[in-house]
């Protein structure tokens, strides 16, 4: 069974920076098996999009909204995912969420990571509860 707990929310100013973490398991990125680990957030009034996806062969991509300010990687030894957030702005605020899904190829048999549909929230199956992140200007 996939669980996925996330840590590391809370507020910060205009600049700032925050380490999301999120600890996984169940996800076994053994030979013949793949998968991807996503960051997603829900913006106040806004559906929950997301921001950063990872692979397990350490493809990644982001959303053009957080690109060249959010770094998304992941610990293999300890299990932990993480999303390095820096130059934050007000419109960062929003809950944050950690999701996985077994397999990293779309039904075409392309990595997902390089399609349209990886930051869409019916590619996964797996989610964390949530942590929150307020930016204030």
């Amino acid at each position: 069974m996939v669980q996925l707990v996330e840590s590391g929310g809370g507020s910060v100013q205009a600049g700032g920076s925050l380490r999301l973490s999120c600890a996984f398991s169940g996800l076994t990125g053994s030979i013949g098996s793949s998968y991807i680990l996503a960051w997603f957030r829900q913006r106040p009034g806004s559906e929950r999009e997301g921001i950063a996806g990872i692979d397990n062969f350490v493809m990644t991509e982001y959303a053009g909204s957080v690109k060249g300010r959010f770094t998304i990687s992941k610990d293999n030894a300890k299990n932990t995912l993480f999303l390095q957030m820096n130059s934050l702005k007000p419109g960062d605020t929003g809950l944050y969420y950690c999701a996985a899904r077994e397999g990293r190829y779309d039904s075409d048999g392309y990595p997902l990571l390089r399609g349209r549909f990886w930051s869409t929230e019916y590619e996964y199956n797996y989610w964390g509860q949530g942590t929150q992140v307020t930016v204030s200007s």
